[in-house]
């Protein structure tokens, strides 16, 4: 519990310091898989790299990190490492939208223990330690009550991220009421675990996208695989496709239509 309040510590002071001093006030580069970044990921990396690192000598892996430099250190964090994304929905953070957070996590053995998801504009603080329950603001979760069957429930599905046709057949026709998709996948993982949202799909995740969220998720009893390991931890690649809801019934009749799906399109 004592790391876990230096971590919330360290994650609300380069908020404060780093990232919202920038929000809608700096420019963006592209990175080569064409995606974005701005000064706030770098400064917001850069602190949360040094204090996680004095805090716990560990591996620090970072999203903002070239791919050598991240695969080096999965290789080498099996021990002990930190995962951490300075700002997951670094388009939302430019253009003005309230929808992103920084993400820390420790890793251990591939496996979350910690996770910490702060969203500094509406002062949303996930967080979690492995057997010890995942709350928000203090507050256990879940937060609400999730749908009990697929045709009522709310689905937080990254369209983009899926296989080409599983996404076409999705979009045609969806198994659910209705759909969102807000472009943070921390704060996507943590508004399932809260019941907000009754569904998550999402086709392809790295380590600093779900490290945290996931461990929420779970601490939070709720249920989570991939496409091809029921196991969600088992998954042999660090990159890894996420089916999840929080209601155990609802996830199985999740997993079991997006599966079908997803072999018959294959």
């Amino acid at each position: 519990m004592e790391m876990l309040k230096q971590v919330i510590a360290i994650v609300k002071r380069v908020a404060e310091k780093d990232v919202m001093p920038r929000f809608m006030q700096v420019g963006r580069q592209h990175k080569g898989d064409g995606s974005f970044y701005t000064e706030a990921d770098l400064a917001a990396q850069a602190s949360l790299v040094k204090e996680l690192a004095a805090l716990y000598p560990v591996v620090v892996m970072g999203e903002e990190m070239s791919q050598q430099e991240q695969l080096k250190c999965w290789e080498e964090g099996s021990a002990g490492l930190w995962s951490i994304d300075p700002i997951d929905g670094t388009s939302n953070f430019y253009n003005g939208l309230p929808y992103f957070a920084i993400s820390v996590a420790l890793m251990q053995s591939g496996k979350s223990i910690l996770g910490v998801i702060y969203n500094p504009v509406t002062k949303e603080l996930f967080c979690a330690e492995r057997g010890k329950g995942a709350f928000l603001n203090g507050i256990a979760l879940p937060i609400r009550k999730s749908a009990v069957s697929l045709q009522s429930a709310v689905a937080n599905v990254d369209l983009k991220r899926l296989p080409r046709k599983l996404a076409a057949k999705i979009a045609a026709t969806p198994p659910y009421a209705s759909q969102r998709n807000y472009g943070a996948c921390a704060l996507e993982w943590c508004y399932t675990a809260a019941g907000y949202f009754d569904l998550y799909l999402h086709g392809g995740q790295k380590p600093w996208d779900y490290a945290a969220g996931s461990l929420i998720l779970e601490e939070a009893r709720g249920h989570m695989c991939s496409f091809d390991q029921d196991d969600y931890w088992s998954e042999a690649t660090w990159q890894r496709s996420v089916i999840a809801a929080l209601d155990l019934g609802l996830f199985e009749q999740w997993r079991d239509w997006v599966r079908e799906q997803y072999l018959l399109l294959k």
